[in-house]
């Protein structure tokens, strides 16, 4: 599972590196949706890392859209 509660939020267990896994995420997520071009950080076209409803942690990212749930 690529998804873990910390805090009681939903963070991405691969923290700001897992590119493969981040775009396989993002591929499955019904709710994903790209963020601005000046928020992008990865080359992938569909990865959780560009996606809009991701809010950075010191470590990872937190899916404001409850993914994983």
């Amino acid at each position: 599972m690529m998804w873990i509660k910390e805090n009681g939020k939903t963070v991405f267990a691969g923290g700001k590196t897992a590119f493969e896994a981040a775009a396989l995420c993002a591929d499955a997520c019904p709710s994903y949706s790209e963020d601005c071009e000046d928020e992008t950080v990865c080359d992938d076209e569909k990865s959780c890392y560009n996606c809009r409803y991701r809010r950075w942690t010191e470590k990872s990212f937190e899916c404001m859209k409850g993914a994983g749930k």
